[in-house]
């Protein structure tokens, strides 16, 4: 006669039936174990997630206000240029009049239609009712070379203009108002910079609520499979073993449908 594995020794001092489902039943704590264990996984990688894009959120958001703290710059010496004019204007001072430079027009960002809504909402300063949805179908390609394109242009206006900087630099007025045009129009470029950083901000802050969000969903999803490792433990010992073998499984099964569920659509 043959020696019982440990494993029959076990099911039949449990008084587990030898069939494919009793072998079942009486692995079933090691499965709920594994399956709990890769939910805790996926929480803990969706919260590190998370907190990445928290992280990388408040490194675009300093750049971002560097380049307001930029914006306010060049609004503030095109004061400075017009209040010269002013002052000099009201005391009788009488400036050497000469032919003035035109100031350029900025050439336009040619941009997706997805970033184009997105920059015309933050421009029109949208509530995040409004703009959220805009950022959730943008991919990060497109806004990254938005981002390179609003750069390219400032740098291409400052190398327009530095020639009729030079042109106007011997007529005190024309100096003055052209450079007052000037900062103001390097100004608008600027906020655009810095409008599409605020516009990263917000989709990465979009993406950090949602990994934290998984994250919670996952942890439930373990929640319940650790549940039905314990039912499914006391379920070896007891008499009732069906029912608690019962609520076991269905546990484990909606936590790993939940989990699914969480890991496609959420």
């Amino acid at each position: 006669m043959a020696t019982p594995t440990p494993l029959q020794q076990l099911q039949e001092q449990a008084d587990v039936p030898q069939t494919k489902t009793g072998k079942l039943f009486t692995a079933m704590p090691v499965i709920m174990t594994v399956i709990a264990t890769l939910l805790a996984g996926l929480a803990s990688g969706e919260m590190t997630k998370a907190q990445y894009d928290r992280a990388f959120a408040a490194q675009l958001q300093s750049k971002a206000g560097d380049q307001w703290a930029f914006f306010q710059a060049k609004r503030l010496r095109g004061e400075l240029q017009r209040n010269t004019i002013d002052v000099l204007t009201a005391t009788g001072s009488k400036l050497p009049s000469g032919s003035s430079a035109e100031i350029p027009k900025p050439a336009p960002l040619e941009l997706v239609p997805e970033v184009t809504a997105a920059l015309d909402a933050a421009r029109a300063d949208a509530p995040p009712e409004t703009i959220n949805p805009l950022l959730q179908g943008l991919a990060d390609a497109p806004l990254a070379e938005a981002l390179k394109a609003a750069k390219d242009r400032a740098a291409a206006y400052d190398t327009l203009t530095a020639p009729l900087i030079k042109a106007v630099e011997s007529v005190p007025l024309a100096r003055l108002t052209f450079n007052a045009a000037r900062y103001d129009a390097e100004a608008k470029l600027v906020a655009d910079i810095a409008r599409l950083y605020e516009i990263q901000v917000r989709k990465t802050n979009l993406s950090a609520e949602r990994h934290h969000l998984r994250s919670q969903r996952f942890f439930f999803g373990m929640l319940a499979a650790q549940a039905a490792v314990i039912v499914s433990t006391f379920a070896l010992a007891a008499r009732q073993r069906n029912l608690l073998w019962g609520f076991a499984a269905g546990a484990g099964v909606l936590a790993v449908v939940f989990a699914i569920y969480v890991y496609v659509y959420v």
